[in-house]
């Protein structure tokens, strides 16, 4: 360690200034956000089998009675099923990272990776609804009801049933969020199923269908945005939305005996798992482990920031300022 700086990577379940200058403290916190799905496995895995069954029964049933609305909440499914799968892929391939050396952050990112594929897939499916309704609405076909209504029935049960197995862990990662919002999608696109098979079966009105399609469609698509925005926004390793860095960077300058604040970094690595390094230069004299103490603080306290690296030099130092 140089002579005017102490390095500090802390966690805010450490206690007083004896991780000043140790480099530890990561442990408990990166072990907190990389179980965060994989408590959820077995419910991934529920979903998973709900979903792969309900696809086979709404596709065959669909192209039986060329149902579109029908074939669109299947092809929903559809990307529920590949979704989960890769959820739980991601999952897997997290935990088996964890101990190898020289990954040091594991395989966190591959949560990330699969909601935006899941993203991904239901743009395509939604725009591919939205097109084969519209060419239909010049000549809808006719649509047997009744199967089409036991099939939505079906699926809105499925549904249901996987809604309450994710509901929780779509507030804890983004990996199971964007499952979780295709299981919404599913959900929805079921009551509209159920809508248009009604609604032909008491009056045999062919235009339900491929405006049910439709709307199903449009309703998927900006929340497919918002899964796919908040995926890119860690990929590009920006800071969270919740934060204002300059403030956070303002807070940090009044802690006492800190004279500047530089080479500010804030980024999410993984759902739940928000990373912080910054230099601090404190004042000749100045007591460094109560100013590292002070500062892991405030993260802690006003920012929920509890995994930070946090270099303290002293004004006699030359070390390099970074460019980035």
């Amino acid at each position: 360690m140089y002579a005017h700086e102490t390095i500090c990577r802390l966690s805010a379940r450490e206690s007083g200034v004896g991780a000043v200058g140790h480099g530890h403290g990561h442990g408990v916190g990166v072990a907190d956000a990389a179980s965060a799905s994989g408590r959820l496995v077995g419910r991934l895995w529920a979903a998973f089998a709900i979903a792969a069954g309900i696809m086979v029964v709404e596709f065959a049933v669909g192209i039986a009675t060329s149902s579109l609305a029908l074939l669109s909440d299947a092809a929903h499914m559809l990307t529920d099923v590949v979704g989960v799968g890769l959820a739980v892929a991601a999952v897997v391939a997290a935990r088996r990272a964890r101990n190898r050396p020289n990954r040091t952050f594991g395989l966190y990112r591959a949560e990330v990776l699969a909601a935006l594929a899941n993203a991904v897939l239901l743009f395509g499916v939604a725009g591919y609804v939205v097109y084969e309704a519209i060419g239909r609405f010049t000549d809808p076909p006719a649509v047997a009801g009744l199967p089409v209504l036991l099939a939505a029935t079906a699926g809105l049960v499925a549904n249901v049933v996987s809604f309450l197995l994710l509901r929780d862990g779509a507030r804890e990662s983004l990996n199971v969020r964007g499952a979780y919002l295709e299981v919404v999608a599913d959900l929805v696109g079921s009551v509209g199923v159920l809508v248009s098979a009604v609604v032909t079966l008491t009056t045999g009105w062919r235009w339900a269908d491929p405006i049910v399609g439709v709307a199903i469609g449009l309703w998927v698509l900006p929340r497919t945005w918002s899964l796919a925005r908040r995926a890119l926004r860690i990929l590009f390793q920006h800071a969270p939305e919740r934060l204002d860095v300059g403030e956070m960077t303002s807070r940090l300058g009044a802690v006492p005996g800190v004279t500047e604040v530089h080479d500010v970094h804030v980024w999410t690595l993984t759902s739940g798992m928000e990373v912080v390094s910054a230099h601090l230069t404190v004042t000749n004299g100045a007591d460094q482990g109560e100013v590292l103490t002070q500062a892991r603080e405030l993260l802690t306290r006003e920012y929920q920031i509890e995994h930070a690296t946090l270099q303290v030099e002293c004004p006699a130092s030359q070390c390099a300022q970074l460019s980035w």
